[in-house]
Order: structure tokens, then C-alpha cells, then sequence
């Protein structure tokens, strides 16, 4: 049903259906360089075992990454921490290894707040089902 794989239109058609679509925020975070800028995270696919990255907000506080998730513990990335909690954090150009720990019972609006990301903090909300803050403790 896609019509060539990765153009606009092929987006938009899968968007409008309903459909999953890939990774819509890639555009977004490549901005026409190739390389992702800003704030990422790996995980190790828990199925494939192979390397998973997702756009995030910029949650840095000392050696702690904060995140809220969207949808929890549904999140892909979420069960990705669960299978395998050590992951690596992109901090501008830098990749930064750590272990990160979902924290069920944080408050994820008051962790939103915290943080100080507006707009991140806005859409999260709106597009989010059921928010949970992951904690990620960075390596030396």
C-alpha cells in the first residue's frame, strides 16, 4: 500500500489510515544533516537485540537523564529498559553510557515541571495515555 517508501506522501497516506508510519520524529531530529542533534536514547531491542533510538527531551540534570514516557510502560523503549536497562544518552554531540530504572510511583507531571520543558512537557501530555518517569544514572 506504500508508494514510495519514505516520501511525504507515503507519511501522510499512513498517518491518515492510522497506521504505524516508522518513525515520524526522525525528520525532526536529523533536520536535513544525517545525524540526529539534541537528545536521543539507545536501547537494545528486546525482541531483535538490535539498537533502538528515540527522540527525547532534554532531561539532563547533573549525572541523571530524566524522561517522562508517553504511554508507560507500553512504550517500546520502556520494555526495551525492562529487558535491558543499560542504555546510552545523547547530550548534544556526546553519547553517554548509563543504566536506566522506570520509576512507576514518581509523579510524572511534577517530574514534567521539574525538568522545565514547556512545549516537550505540552505534547507529552497531549499525546501521551499513561506518562511514567524513567531515570537513567549516567556513568562516570
Amino acid at each position: 500500500m506504500r508508494t514510495g517508501t519514505g516520501s511525504a506522501v507515503s507519511y501522510l497516506h499512513w498517518v491518515q489510515l492510522g497506521r504505524p508510519s516508522g518513525d515520524p520524529q526522525r525528520p525532526i531530529c536529523t533536520a536535513g544533516t544525517g545525524r540526529a542533534r539534541g537528545y536521543g536514547l539507545e536501547t537494545i531491542g528486546r525482541r531483535t537485540g538490535r539498537v533502538r533510538r528515540t527522540p527525547v527531551g532534554n532531561g539532563l540534570e547533573g549525572s541523571t537523564f530524566w524522561i517522562v514516557a508517553e504511554h508507560g510502560r507500553r512504550a517500546a523503549y520502556v520494555r526495551d529498559i525492562v529487558a535491558n536497562p543499560r542504555v546510552r544518552v545523547k547530550v548534544g554531540r556526546r553519547w553517554r553510557s548509563g543504566t536506566a530504572h522506570p520509576l512507576p510511583d514518581d509523579d510524572p507531571r511534577e517530574r514534567q515541571r521539574r525538568i522545565g520543558l514547556r512545549f516537550n512537557a505540552a505534547v507529552v501530555r497531549a499525546m501521551g495515555t499513561e506518562l511514567m518517569t524513567v531515570r537513567v544514572d549516567l556513568d562516570a
